[in-house]
């Protein structure tokens, strides 16, 4: 598992700093938001650092489908699989803040049209 030493996610999966883990396997670890924008926001990140979508190796393209079927599982163990919204912000002027790939898994109210 390759980290970057300052990045606030590579810290929460190794155990650095406190994290509501609620999946982790080899390659992906989930945690509670702690600011969350809806009842239920999980962020899904890779264990390894990979700065942003743009960064994902050749080769690596078998984690964006594992990271998308996490959220969809996630969603059904919370709950909330008749409706939820997968983001994905890349980027500063994406909404990106935390510069490690992950994906927001928001649901437990209604979403309408606002971006997460």
């Amino acid at each position: 598992m390759t980290q970057q030493s300052g990045c606030i996610f590579c810290r929460i999966v190794a155990g650095e700093i406190p994290g509501d883990i609620v999946y982790r396997d080899a390659e992906i670890a989930a945690f509670r938001d702690i600011h969350p924008l809806a009842p239920i926001h999980i962020l899904i990140v890779p264990t390894q650092h990979i700065a942003s979508l743009n960064e994902v190796p050749e080769g690596q393209q078998s984690l964006l489908g594992r990271l998308v079927f996490v959220a969809r599982r996630l969603a059904e163990k919370e709950k909330a699989a008749s409706g939820y919204r997968v983001v994905i912000n890349t980027g500063r002027e994406g909404g990106q803040v935390v510069p490690h790939l992950h994906l927001h898994l928001l649901a437990g109210r209604r979403l309408d049209d606002e971006l997460g």
